[in-house]
């Protein structure tokens, strides 16, 4: 899955971000891209939904923007 962040081009959200993704259950990897925002998150669909994601990443303060 990828997403785009609009906080995620500064390296304290960045952290932040990575920290909420891979604690999350189901997550296996989640890299972003400083440049442009862009999260690409790896995950088991069998343990966690693209919807419970986005909505964690939402809750935690982010915006995602596509």
């Amino acid at each position: 899955m990828t997403l785009f962040v609009k906080e995620a081009i500064k390296e304290g959200p960045i952290q932040t971000l990575e920290t909420v993704l891979m604690v999350m259950n189901g997550i296996e990897r989640a890299l972003v891209d400083v440049h442009d925002g862009e999260v690409k998150i790896e995950f088991n669909d069998a343990e966690v939904s693209e919807g419970k994601i986005k909505k964690t990443i939402e809750e935690c303060g982010f915006h995602i923007t596509h």
